[in-house]
């Protein structure tokens, strides 16, 4: 390169000092955690944690009981339920460590010692004097020392895919991002060459800063998470109402108020100390149930530090200490807390325990333990299906927060455009309606485009040609490729006898060449039409040559026309030369001959219109986020169909300068109401996001480019390009394989249909939960017990529930879910319809399980009823009978959960069901073995093929009541 001799760059010795002093050219890269911080995280869920809680207590009594088979179920159900969600997401992140990786060892041309040598990315330093060629990525940066025809695709910063670089100051561009004679790390050399100083490296780069950006942690719940936690809350505080009413009636029935165990008053007051003692030392279980419980009320109150805190050791020592500090006031009143007579005895400490056991039992029943392997499951599986349609999901649970969205940011360049320039429109006044033919203005302007220029076609997949070099140079080679045209065979047989090459002083190029095809020597120029036009003497139209004054009206008309439909545009002309050995730039006098125009723009891709429409009838806004300008922002809104010229004014679009000016109270009120910001930094595309938020809105942003990282780090859900660079996808939660925006819309549609399988299971759950509460609870108070062994409890709560998670979780998503608006971010998950349909369906599950509990109570009814089975038999066969009872019901009801929120029969769709079919077939087939060869362990003994089939068909009429339900609603 001229002039670069003179360039010494640094010695070894200031590279050296350079390092020590400003370190490695090298992005911090983010933190990872440990995978055991990893793993613990996922007991963060709101329904892990009460589900802890009864695990923990459901061990107490088994240690009692010497029965662990529940608690140890219990166990399953939580370490499968976390374990399934950690597996998942550390395969996900595999796939992404694959496809984000940066590599710092690219080679780069820098001069040192006086030499040109090349050193690798991550050892350049500061005050290196570096050499830029086309198709370089620039290292680090820099202030620009020399600059010849240099143009740099910025895109990955502000979204420019082509911005002019001069060392002159009379040519810098005002309203540019970054100055005209600064290059920036990460961004590409598309056109001429350069030499720059490198002022910065590393996480001080423009790039690097962003990077630190879309790093920082961003604290938040997730949609579900929040209404998991409410759910969690209620159930917490519905159970602990219960267990302590249930303890409450158990002792005063059973110790306090039966006659049988009279009690001193000495032994009252003593027992009343040690339960509040317990009481004390278990505050860390029941204290943040009443807030949660005050929570849900709307009473916004925070749990005491000393509780939030503390240990466990420590309140269960306060515990202790306050039942010796009761226990020593009752001595100064005479109780002797020594003495033995002046306690319980055994008998009744023993009822006593009973009752609190009873207690907690109800605390277990009412959690519902395959809840977290429902969320888990269906998460999991949407996740792969997702992939399958080019979703990378790295966070679990970013696909369902994608069903709560209700505002989408997107970026402009290839998220909605197809990143590569292309010609949409031209004007060549001598070509009859535009088509290329054999005639001499056609051949002119082939010449002038294939020879006349500096960018190449890569032909390495047939399927895609693909650009090389200057954008807008590579859309007019693509223009041509696509009329059958091949650029290289025009340019191999000109011979060019002398190029003027771009420059942002110039604004044109001119190539004078010899042309075999048209037997003369011809200068071709093209460039910004106004400066190409004011060269010209004459437009070559069809009917000859006319006098640029004459068509320059029609020119200008039709460039503003272009102009307003944000197009680039550029102008050709040529000139017969005689004289070959004349230089190129005496040649452009004036007497040039205008051909025409082209309009070029970054064409929207053709999915996207459909599916921002998708998004939008759907109820979720999209906004476009852009560092293009204002004409071209609002044009590509129009084309994707949020822009209504009728109908949006100043107000709905907005320059990042001018959003940056607006106060933060301004700004919020303009927020939702705005639909395009242009010119866009990093920082205001963050702010953006920020004020959404605060609005309450859910957001999810697009982005390909490092400048979107910040943005997609903060935003609800993050959705980085496949082909976007390594910090935007570091910054993401989802990773679009294909850069395609329909891909969004279908992550929306699987968001929320995963949702409502959510709700179907908790739907069939709470169900299962509020039968079998209700029965402890009224069996325990009337002193009737649930005819239900722990190992069955253990089939129905945990097993069954979790082939039924697998099945409500396995249906496909419903596209008519787009059709609605999105839910509330306030919203309970548990709606009033499915808080009805739970209760009526429990109830009467209840009043059928306790009438046959109570029918068949008495010896008359069932040696009757059983008189086929053997006398001695017939009460296990009862139980056995009994137990099918509940679960088939159970069963029938997976199928009205199916169907709930659907308008249709449980039976529609389910030969796309697979998974569906395949658990409903393993749950039945698993409880006729069960009950056929359970034995003592489960408790059962085989059922008649008569019974079996009188139990399935008298439950299913659980089913056919639901599908005349539907049938009346729907009509």
């Amino acid at each position: 390169m001229e002039g670069r001799k003179k360039y010494i760059g640094l010695s070894d010795s200031e590279v050296k000092a350079s390092r020590q002093k400003h370190g490695a050219n090298i992005l911090t890269p983010p933190k990872k955690e440990p995978l055991w911080k990893l793993f613990l995280k996922k007991f963060e869920d709101p329904i892990i944690r009460i589900l802890l809680i009864a695990a923990f207590l459901s061990l107490g009594i088994s240690i009692i009981h010497n029965e662990y088979i529940e608690t140890i179920g219990i166990f399953c159900a939580i370490l499968l339920a976390t374990g399934v969600s950690f597996w998942f997401e550390m395969d996900a992140n595999k796939k992404f460590d694959v496809l984000n990786q940066v590599n710092d060892e690219d080679q780069i041309m820098v001069m040192r010692n006086g030499n040109v040598k090349q050193v690798a990315k991550k050892d350049i330093v500061v005050g290196d004097i570096v050499l830029l060629e086309i198709g370089n990525e620039v290292p680090a940066d820099g202030e620009l020392l020399e600059a010849v025809s240099m143009q740099i695709d910025e895109s990955c910063l502000t979204g420019e895919l082509s911005i002019d670089k001069t060392t002159d100051p009379e040519h810098f561009e005002e309203g540019v991002t970054y100055p005209s004679n600064w290059v920036l790390r990460g961004t590409k050399v598309i056109n001429g060459h350069g030499v720059f100083e490198v002022h910065r490296i590393g996480d001080n780069t423009e790039f690097g800063k962003v990077a630190v950006k879309a790093t920082e942690k961003v604290e938040g719940e997730t949609p579900l998470n929040r209404q998991l936690d409410s759910l969690a809350k209620f159930i917490g505080v519905v159970g602990l109402i219960l267990a302590l009413f249930t303890f409450l009636v158990l002792v005063l029935k059973d110790v306090v108020f039966d006659p049988i165990v009279p009690m001193q008053k000495r032994q009252l007051a003593l027992l009343a100390g040690a339960m509040l003692g317990v009481a004390v030392g278990m505050i860390k279980v029941w204290l943040p149930i009443i807030y949660g419980g005050l929570e849900l009320l709307g009473k916004d109150s925070k749990l005491p530090k000393s509780v939030k805190e503390g240990g466990w050791l420590r309140w269960l020592l306060t515990g202790v200490l306050v039942t010796v500090a009761i226990s020593s006031i009752g001595y100064v009143f005479g109780v002797d807390p020594l003495n033995s007579s002046s306690w319980i005895n055994l008998d009744t400490a023993t009822e006593i325990l009973q009752a609190f056991m009873v207690a907690v039992t109800l605390v277990v029943v009412a959690v519902p333990e395959g809840l977290p392997m429902s969320v888990t499951l269906s998460l999991a599986l949407s996740m792969r299906r997702m992939l399958k349609m080019n979703n990378l999901v790295r966070k679990m649970h970013a696909v369902e927060t994608m069903g709560a969205t209700t505002v989408i940011c997107t970026d402009k360049t290839g998220t909605l455009t197809q990143n590569q320039m292309q010609v949409a429109s031209t004007n060549f006044y001598g070509l009859e309606d535009q088509r290329l033919t054999d005639s001499e203005i056609s051949r002119l302007v082939i010449g002038n485009i294939s020879v006349n220029s500096t960018a190449f076609l890569d032909f390495s997949d047939p399927k895609k040609v693909a650009a090389l070099g200057n954008p807008t140079e590579g859309a007019l080679l693509l223009w041509l490729n696509n009329s059958k045209i091949l650029y290289s065979n025009i340019r191999n047989k000109e011979a060019i006898i002398e190029q003027l090459p771009f420059s942002t002083e110039r604004k044109f190029m001119a190539t004078f060449v010899d042309s075999p095809k048209l037997r003369k020597k011809v200068l071709y120029v093209k460039g910004a039409p106004e400066v190409v036009l004011s060269k010209c003497k004459h437009v070559i139209t069809t009917e000859g040559l006319v006098p640029v004054n004459e068509y320059k009206e029609k020119i200008n008309s039709q460039l503003l026309q272009y102009q307003n439909q944000a197009m680039r545009t550029l102008g050709f002309a040529y000139q017969y030369v005689d004289d070959a050995k004349a230089a190129v730039e005496d040649l452009i006098k004036g007497e040039l001959v205008f051909l025409g125009i082209a309009g070029i723009s970054d064409p929207v891709r053709s999915d996207v219109p459909e599916a921002v429409q998708h998004c939008l009838s759907a109820g979720v806004g999209v906004k476009i986020v852009t560092g293009d300008t204002y004409g071209t922002a609002k044009e590509i809104g129009r084309q994707i169909g949020i822009w209504k010229d009728d109908e949006d004014t100043d107000l709905n679009i907005i320059g990042g300068v001018d959003f940056e000016k607006l106060s933060d109270e301004e700004a919020l009120n303009r927020v939702q109401g705005l639909k395009i910001m242009c010119r866009a930094r990093p920082t205001d595309k963050q702010r953006l996001v920020h004020l959404l938020k605060q609005k309450g809105e859910i957001v999810a942003v697009t982005g390909d480019g490092t400048n979107d990282a910040p943005a997609l780090n903060y935003a609800d859900v993050g959705l980085s390009m496949g082909s976007g660079t390594s910090v935007a996808k570091e910054a993401s939660d989802i990773t679009l394989l294909d850069d395609s925006f329909s891909s969004i819309a279908t992550a929306v549609m699987w968001g929320r249909s995963l949702y409502k399988n959510i709700q179907r299971f908790m739907l069939f759950q709470l169900t299962i939960n509020v039968a079998a509460l209700l029965i402890v609870f009224l069996g325990s108070v009337f002193g009737q017990q649930l005819p239900l062994t722990v190992t069955q409890m253990l089939w129905v709560n945990l097993i069954m529930d979790t082939f039924a998670a697998g099945a409500l979780a396995s249906l496909p998503p419903d596209p008519n879910v787009m059709k609605t608006k999105p839910r509330k971010n306030s919203d309970f998950i548990v709606t009033p319809s499915i808080a009805k349909h739970i209760l009526f369906t429990g109830v009467m599950f209840v009043i059928l399980l306790l009438g046959m509990m109570y029918y068949f109570s008495g010896p008359v009814h069932l040696n009757s009823f059983f008189s086929y089975v053997a006398e001695g038999d017939r009460e296990r066969y009862f139980l056995s009978y009994f137990f099918t009872v509940f679960v088939l019901l159970q069963f029938w009801n997976m199928f009205n959960a199916k169907a709930y929120a659907t308008g249709k029969s449980a039976f529609a769709g389910l030969n796309k069901s697979a998974g569906f079919e395949l658990v409903a077939l393993i749950i039945l087939v698993g409880q006729i073995l069960i009950v056929t060869f359970g034995g003592d362990v489960f408790r059962t003994m085989p059922l008649t093929i008569q019974d079996w089939g009188i139990i399935i068909g008298g439950t299913s009429v659980v089913l056919w009541i639901g599908e005349l339900v539907r049938l009346i609603r729907k009509k």
